[in-house]
């Protein structure tokens, strides 16, 4: 079964995520619904028991858009990632969940913007569409939102290491090996953290513009 090194750089983004087996199919995602500094300890719970299972990557995401984005970018630079395992509860209001089912479901329109999702502001404005497209490629979704346990984490993980197919919860699980293309590596470089307040075309930008030029000279009148 064939096996590569992550890029260099793996993972570019920071995050509330621990790194474990840089050569396992899997990385675990935990939707997150409270505040960083008020996170439950079952969330902290599934969290440790993704990485402690095996997977290379084990954390929590809140937001539907620099959220997801983070994820994508450490994923892409690891083409030994095969699946992703969601599980968590729902992120009320943010709805990052539905996003990231949709994303795996429908992918993203020409503006970037998940299709199909009730969740707000689903834009992966900042990523290249290459990443989002890699990403879509390369890994497959396990959906155990609303009822991952520990041991259901811990199932889902090994099903994802084994050589030969193995059913699990409506899957059929196993090992592909590395995804056939080199790793991606890029990070998050614009930070636009309100992507739908952005002008859509060069025409909008071009006002923008006028418009903080009519306002610095304002300034100085």
């Amino acid at each position: 079964m064939k096996k590569v090194n992550p890029h260099p750089d793996y993972p570019p983004e920071k995050g509330r995520y621990m790194r474990g087996n840089d050569f396992s199919p899997v990385a675990v995602v935990i939707i997150l619904n409270r505040d960083e500094d008020k996170i439950p300890p079952e969330i902290e719970e599934l969290v440790r028991t993704g990485v402690e299972s095996g997977a290379a990557l084990s954390g929590t995401v809140q937001t539907p858009n620099i959220g997801i984005e983070k994820i994508i970018c450490n994923v892409v630079a690891n083409p030994n990632i095969r699946y992703a395992v969601l599980s968590g509860p729902e992120s009320e209001g943010h709805l990052t969940g539905d996003a990231i089912k949709a994303l795996f479901k429908n992918g993203v329109d020409e503006k970037k913007r998940i299709i199909g999702t009730e969740a707000r502001h689903p834009l992966l404005y900042n990523l290249p569409m290459e990443f989002i497209e890699r990403f879509l490629k390369q890994v497959s979704l396990v959906d155990l939102q609303f009822r991952g346990t520990q041991e259901t984490i811990r199932k889902a993980v090994w099903s994802c290491y084994q050589e030969k197919p193995v059913k699990f919860m409506g899957y059929e699980l196993c090992d592909p090996g590395a995804y056939s293309e080199d790793p991606l590596s890029g990070r998050i470089t614009q930070q636009v953290t309100r992507p739908w307040a952005e002008p859509e075309d060069e025409k909008e930008r071009d006002a923008v513009r006028r418009m903080h030029e009519m306002i610095k000279r304002l300034k100085k009148t």
